[in-house]
């Protein structure tokens, strides 16, 4: 029985130093940190990592608190039996290692209450109905609780470690995780790229069931790529939504675009809330979704509202000239004529071959018809955004017939 108990006691060593530094990694990752974009492939891969850390994190924590609290269950039933201690050896008075000591039972106490608090946010955040909202205002607050996870792990960690080379580790993990729950909790990102506009015209797109919005903005914004996108408050109390930038850049004229679709109570309410000349505030931009690539030919592939990022390319290409060779499927179940037409005139401009493939004329899109449209299809760059099992069923399709994968870009548009 000794044995088991030493054991568990390795183990929760073990798992909660994991779980602190799953979490911290996490939290990180929360203050939307811009020198990750690149290596990560843009803030949508990013924040797909974060949300998986976070459920590691819950897995570990779980595990952590299921490894302290069912062997004292079983020992209270009289299933297991504890062995007899012997007596703790003296610490130095006031050596920071008594310090812990005497904070042990604060630290299990509030560690506990903040692992129940924490645990209870994060499966929030990954229920879809929860409404985003509510989620905005809640998630934050996991920021104390990780805040708090931090005093009882400092002093619950086994002292020994902290002299071992998990300490160190662990204690600069949790010393920048704490930089970034503080900053989580003041809205702080470490971008700081926050840009003041107010909305100058407003188009329904009524068979989209989608608004498009023009912004004029304040000196500031650093100008974008086509295909990114930035995250737009358009109303304090609802908090920053991720929208892609429907627009090419111009200085001289300072306005972007964003085309919002009716997906929940805020945005299908937005048509009646939202005027001409309210105020509006941009951070971003964000995102690597920006047709870059080395092959001349290149094929793109909109699912709806998947649509925006195109726009703003189109544009820019019209704007700057590109000589690469371009077909556009752009895939809808509602045909939108007010959106439409603008499309084709502007891929006119742009030399682009534009394919309208509305459902209800044409089916559903699929792999064999794309690669009989649009033969060399092998040496292109395929650029998707839209459904994501629409995506999914492309990419697998395509480069299952030799399209390399590293070829086909999707944007993964889930910030939660």
């Amino acid at each position: 029985m000794n044995g088991f108990f030493a054991w568990r006691g390795v183990l929760n060593q073990y798992t909660g130093a994991l779980a602190m530094g799953v979490m911290s990694l996490a939290i990180i990752l929360a203050v939307r940190p811009r020198w990750l974009e690149g290596p990560l492939d843009g803030l949508d891969k990013l924040y797909r990592l974060h949300k998986w850390l976070g459920i590691a994190g819950l897995t570990l924590a779980v595990t952590h608190w299921l490894l302290a609290k069912v062997p004292k269950w079983l020992v209270g039933w009289g299933w297991l039996e504890r062995p007899k201690r012997g007596p703790r050896p003296p610490l130095e008075p006031g050596s920071l290692e008594q310090i812990f000591a005497q904070q042990r039972g604060l630290a299990e106490s509030v560690g506990e209450w903040a692992f129940y608090a924490a645990a209870v946010l994060m499966i929030l955040a990954l229920i879809k109905w929860f409404p985003y909202r509510r989620f905005m205002q809640t998630h934050k607050w996991i920021a104390v609780a990780y805040l708090v996870l931090v005093f009882h792990s400092v002093v619950l960690v086994k002292f020994a470690y902290w002299s071992q080379p998990i300490g160190p580790l662990l204690a600069v993990l949790m010393a920048l995780g704490s930089v970034a729950a503080v900053m989580s909790l003041f809205g702080v990102r470490a971008s700081g790229r926050k840009v003041a506009g107010h909305v100058t015209a407003i188009q329904p797109y009524p068979a989209l069931d989608a608004l498009g919005v023009e912004i004029a903005l304040a000196p500031g914004w650093p100008g974008h790529q086509a295909g990114q996108f930035a995250f737009v408050t358009l109303h304090g109390d609802e908090g920053a939504h991720p929208f892609t930038l429907a627009s090419a850049w111009d200085p001289e004229q300072a306005r972007v675009q964003v085309v919002i679709k009716s997906l929940g109570d805020y945005t299908g309410a937005l048509a009646q809330r939202l005027r001409v000349g309210d105020a509006v505030q941009l951070e971003g931009p964000y995102g690597c979704f920006t047709f870059a690539g080395e092959a001349r030919r290149q094929i793109w592939v909109a699912g709806g509202i998947g649509v925006t990022p195109f726009m703003a390319r189109l544009q820019a290409r019209a704007e700057q000239g590109d000589d690469r060779e371009v077909d556009f499927f752009y895939c809808t179940a509602q045909y939108e004529p007010m959106l439409i037409e603008p499309l084709q005139a502007l891929a006119k401009q742009a030399g682009v071959r534009l394919h309208v493939w509305w459902n209800q004329r044409d089916g559903r899109l699929d792999v064999a018809q794309l690669q009989a449209r649009t033969p060399g299809w092998r040496e292109a760059d395929v650029w998707f955004c839209g459904p994501a099992g629409f995506g999914h069923s492309l990419r697998e399709g395509l480069c299952g017939e030799g399209l390399p994968a590293a070829r086909f870009h999707q944007e993964l548009f889930e910030m939660r």
